[in-house]
């Protein structure tokens, strides 16, 4: 290959990057933006947010949905560009889940065995499954647009890393109004709803991200 070859072909690989990094970015931007009104003026923030934010399940629900989330976003970057692999960041998503199971054992270990049930159950087992994906909507329809001026290798794949993303950004969002804070009810029923949009995503992106 002639050096202006290579030249040339880094070039249009760094333009690549910049709109896809560009696009990526205007749509989470407007994505959340457009779940968190959609939030607000729904079903609202909980009612008694600010008492219990200091409790030690609710701030392991919100820090675990938001460190799942950033990583989940920061493979999307990687994902949406031929060449490139996002192996590592993949790897990653271990840390979030493997957080979610220690607090999973620590509350099996403090509750009472009878209790197990309830806490896994929760109050709005139903509701959450389905208002996580409603609050991924947004999110999945902005990504998906912005992969369009990516060249993912693995159409699929790369709509089911943005259905992960989108899920857990509407999972994010929706922990601020649920009032269910076990660890046992995160690890099912909003692992449940962030499974149905990656499930979603996969199949959107092998019809939308096709080359």
């Amino acid at each position: 290959m002639k050096t202006d070859d290579l030249i040339s072909l880094l070039s249009a690989d760094a333009s690549v990057r910049q709109r896809l990094g560009r696009a990526l970015a205007l749509a989470l931007v407007i994505g959340v933006l457009v779940s968190f009104i959609l939030l607000i003026g729904t079903v609202g923030l909980r009612h008694n947010l600010v008492s219990v934010f200091e409790t030690a399940r609710v701030l392991f629900k919100i820090g675990f949905t938001l460190l799942l989330a950033a990583i989940a976003t920061a493979l999307v970057w990687r994902i949406g560009r031929p060449g490139v692999s996002a192996r590592l960041r993949a790897w990653l998503l271990l840390l979030p889940l493997g957080v979610l199971m220690a607090g999973v054992a620590v509350e099996l270990a403090v509750l009472p065995r009878d209790a197990w049930m309830a806490k896994w159950e929760g109050a709005h087992a139903a509701f959450c499954v389905f208002f996580i994906p409603v609050l991924s909507l947004a999110p999945l329809g902005g990504l998906m647009a912005a992969l369009r001026d990516g060249a993912p290798a693995n159409p699929g794949l790369a709509g089911a890393v943005a259905g992960l993303a989108a899920g857990t950004l509407g999972s994010a969002l929706y922990a601020w109004h649920c009032p269910d804070d076990s660890p046992l009810f995160v690890a099912t029923w909003y692992l449940l709803g962030i499974l149905i949009v990656t499930g979603v995503g996969y199949l959107c992106g092998r019809r939308l991200l096709r080359w």
